[in-house]
């Protein structure tokens, strides 16, 4: 157990950096095509920027509509094989991270699957 929160700590800490990082670039980028020349409205939509922008979101959408499903799927497979392996009060438990994987994949793809329609408007 120590060394799942340990895990997690680290996965939460990796992710948070990550974050930081895409979003210095993100920044830096935009502030640095958003000279004199390219500040009014066509320039930024015909941008680098936010073509690439568009596409990132749109690959990044599409692989979590794939990934989600199946990431889901194997936790709860994991979790099956654990909770048959448990006592009463912990297949309850296991009940409940079951059904928070299941919701989470539900949420995962229906946010996926609304900035895909979103992004498909600005297309």
């Amino acid at each position: 157990m120590k060394k799942t929160n340990k895990w997690l700590q680290k996965c939460r800490a990796a992710g948070k950096s990550a974050f930081h990082a895409v979003s210095a670039c993100i920044l830096g980028s935009a502030l640095f095509l958003l000279d004199g020349k390219t500040a009014y409205a066509s320039g930024i939509s015909q941008s680098r920027l936010a073509k690439g922008t568009e596409n990132l979101i749109g690959d990044a959408t599409t692989w979590l509509m794939i990934l989600a499903p199946v990431v889901a799927g194997l936790l709860i497979i994991y979790f099956c094989i654990r909770r048959s392996a448990a006592d009463e009060m912990d297949q309850k438990k296991w009940n409940n991270r079951i059904v928070v994987a299941v919701v989470s994949c539900i949420g995962a793809v229906i946010g996926s699957a609304t900035l895909n329609i979103i992004i498909s408007y600005y297309q």
